[in-house]
């Protein structure tokens, strides 16, 4: 007779075994998004088939990209896209067609090479957010540039995942089907910037009134999962339709206001989701194509840091600066996983392993970016005032 835990149980544990990792993070200096991760892989063979951790990870996610609509008000954020997509371009470019070509040269057939290409494209924005946060470096300069980057792929990729999913089940991808889906994504950013304008910005009496009810974090994490829920019912990202919540509150002008109203509810589920990110890595296939993926992996922290050094530099970074958010942003994440899924399961096996050794050498530059760039480019010396010259 099978043993049946009840679900509160089961949460109960669940949510004490991430302490104790979590505990072991604080105690060890290893980022507890890789150790969430890991946690994942070992107890997938139990958590990966459940439904409650999905979505309570999937909230957790919402959140992250939430608050972080709510940092950029619309000017800002339209000031930003044009600056950024030429950098959004130039990854493209290096991640996903020369990543594609690579796989053609080592003579994989156009399907896989596309697939493999797509896994290496898109850089984890939750684990970069994540990684920005924990280490206290959402202010310096390459940061900006770095979520602009970010929010260039998070709309690109879901136009890549579902043109791989129409070839996988067998259908034509038109160019009807790329002009549904932009008027799709256009059509969802139009209806936040409108409402953000129109309808939010004229709310800050409501808010102010009632933002210190105990209720309102209701309201708030309410509209978050409705802008969401209605991004994945248009099957685009959930991730776009939080930034575009975000971005509409942060019209308003009161993010400061919100952003103590979300966050315990946001730290609760997040780590949720690397644990559910860590049981979809599938790695009982073996690997296929050792000389590939030793050669991908390589690529892949080099183009990513192409990016950085190039694309900042056209985003109007420092050398330095450049230089520190190409070490910063090479982990891949969610939307690789989702497009490995969609695979064989040679396919898969090969991008979890990608993904597993990416995410853990991606974080170890990311913690090691700014010392790096010191050995580079040395102590960044302070500007002496020339009255204090004498």
């Amino acid at each position: 007779m099978e043993l049946e835990i009840p679900e509160l149980l089961a949460a109960g544990l669940i949510l004490f075994a991430m302490f104790v990792i979590g505990f072991l993070g604080l105690r060890t200096r290893i980022p507890d998004v890789i150790l969430f991760i890991l946690a994942g892989i070992v107890f997938s063979g139990l958590l990966s088939d459940s439904d409650i951790l999905y979505f309570a990870g999937e909230i957790g996610i919402v959140l992250l990209f939430f608050m972080l609509g709510m940092e950029f008000p619309i000017g800002k954020l339209g000031a930003i896209a044009k600056r950024v997509t030429p950098a959004g371009l130039l990854d493209l470019f290096l991640n996903f067609v020369l990543s594609t070509g690579i796989c053609l040269l080592f003579g994989l057939d156009v399907l896989t090479a596309f697939l493999i290409g797509g896994i290496l494209y898109a850089t984890s924005s939750s684990i970069t957010l994540k990684m920005l946060q924990n280490t206290k470096r959402t202010a310096n300069p390459e940061s900006e540039f770095l979520l602009g980057v970010l929010i260039f792929e998070d709309m690109a990729a879901p136009v890549m995942v579902a043109v791989f999913a129409g070839i996988m089940a067998g259908g034509e991808v038109t160019g009807m089907d790329f002009l549904f889906l932009a008027v799709k994504v256009t059509a969802l950013t139009l209806a936040a910037i409108f409402l953000g304008r129109f309808v939010f910005s004229k709310l800050k009496t409501f808010i102010d009134r009632n933002a210190g009810s105990d209720i309102f974090h209701l309201f708030l994490i309410g509209l978050a999962l409705i802008v969401s829920g209605t991004a994945v019912f248009l099957e685009l990202s959930e991730v776009l339709g939080a930034f575009l919540a975000g971005i509409m509150l942060a019209e308003t002008g009161r993010s400061e206001t919100f952003e103590p109203l979300i966050q315990p509810v946001r730290e609760l589920t997040l780590p949720l989701f690397f644990l559910w990110f860590g049981t979809q890595i599938n790695l009982d296939g073996g690997v296929m194509y050792p000389a590939l993926l030793t050669a991908l992996i390589g690529w892949s922290l080099l183009g990513k840091w192409l990016t950085g050094m190039a694309g900042g530099r056209m985003y109007g970074l420092s050398p330095r600066s450049a230089f520190r958010a190409g070490l910063s942003f090479t982990p891949r994440g969610e939307f690789s996983i989702i497009i490995a899924s969609a695979a064989t399961a040679e396919v898969m096996a090969f991008g979890s392993l990608f993904i597993v050794i990416s995410s853990a050498a991606g974080i170890a530059l990311f913690l090691y970016a700014p010392a790096l760039t010191k050995k580079v480019y040395g102590s960044k010396q302070k500007k002496i005032k020339p009255n204090a010259q004498r």
